[in-house]
């Protein structure tokens, strides 16, 4: 059985509920899933983990939020290095930008993307719920 964690930031709680369906399909898959806030989550964590999910909203000038999410993946960084991991994340504006950027970084730090990253604007709806659930599933 894998053993998964899903770890976010959210202000609004777009991002949680994103979160929780990443954990959802996960579980259908037969895998531990947990779920953990950024403040939760630390990189002294991501070697008893098979692979990690990472969720975080587009901030400011299409950024990761600086206050608590950011640093607690900077400090996961060196561990990412053939770690199976999927990235998700809501936004209100913008292009995609900050996901492009997050996917180019997490490439250059060696990982192994299991699927493309899931956005969505705003709440999550139905497609991208299902959607969520697919990324899930793709780390186990």
């Amino acid at each position: 059985m894998s053993k998964i964690a899903v770890v976010y930031w959210s202000g609004t709680g777009n991002t949680q509920a994103m979160a929780e369906a990443v954990v959802e399909g996960a579980k259908e898959k037969g895998a531990e899933a947990v779920l953990y806030t950024a403040l939760e989550f630390d990189a002294s964590m991501m070697d008893t983990f098979d692979a990690v999910a990472f969720g975080c909203p587009s901030m400011g000038a299409e950024q990761l939020e600086e206050s608590e999410f950011e640093p607690m993946f900077s400090s996961c960084e060196p561990k990412l290095a053939g770690k199976k991991i999927a990235l998700f994340g809501s936004y209100g504006w913008g292009d995609g930008e900050w996901m492009r950027n997050w996917e180019e970084t997490c490439i250059s730090d060696g990982a192994n993307l299991a699927c493309d990253p899931v956005i969505c604007n705003d709440a999550p709806d139905d497609d991208t719920i299902a959607d969520l659930k697919a990324l899930g599933a793709a780390l186990t």
